[in-house]
């Protein structure tokens, strides 16, 4: 599995189809998510504080060009291109893991929900969710207009058996 870097509540999702991954557990007051969620990331970053460092990719060779004149061609001398250079906080992945730790003692999960199908969000009125619900397979997320957003955990009736 993947170590993906998972967003607190009040965090923007930047498009409309991409999932959200938040942590989860089920009855939490939305605000007390936030202050976990708060604190452990406070205590990673104390923990595994950031180690910014400077690197450099590989060069790059620029083969000469071809130029012609009065009939006669040559190849001009290639040249080499340093590599861009960039920066990286090595202690990233760590900090992740130390977070995702603290909120899993605090009894809180990772989990990853689509956005909701205009057919389920044509039925739901938008509003602020105060506590999260109990997930189920088809659960999934509405975006508000400020950038909030509420699970939707719809229940799917169970399929009469046809008698004879």
């Amino acid at each position: 599995m993947k170590t993906l870097a998972w967003i607190p509540v009040a965090a923007l999702v930047l498009t409309g189809c991409a999932p959200l991954s938040i942590y989860h557990k089920p009855g939490v007051q939305v605000s007390r998510l936030e202050a976990d969620t708060t604190r452990c990331e406070v205590a990673a970053l104390k923990d595994v504080p950031v180690n910014t460092q400077i690197r450099q990719g590989a060069p790059i060779y620029r083969p000469g060009g071809r130029y012609c004149r009065d009939g006669r061609c040559w190849t001009g001398p290639g040249y080499w291109d340093s590599g861009p250079v960039y920066t990286v906080d090595a202690n990233r992945g760590l900090r992740d893991r130390a977070t995702e730790l603290c909120m899993a003692e605090k009894g809180y999960r990772p989990v990853s929900l689509p956005p909701c199908s205009q057919g389920i969000r044509s039925q739901v009125p938008l509003g602020r969710m105060t506590t999260l619900p109990r997930l189920t397979p088809a659960s999934c997320f509405l975006r508000n207009e400020d950038g909030s957003y509420r699970i939707i955990s719809p229940v799917t009736a169970p399929i009469a058996s046809q008698g004879g």
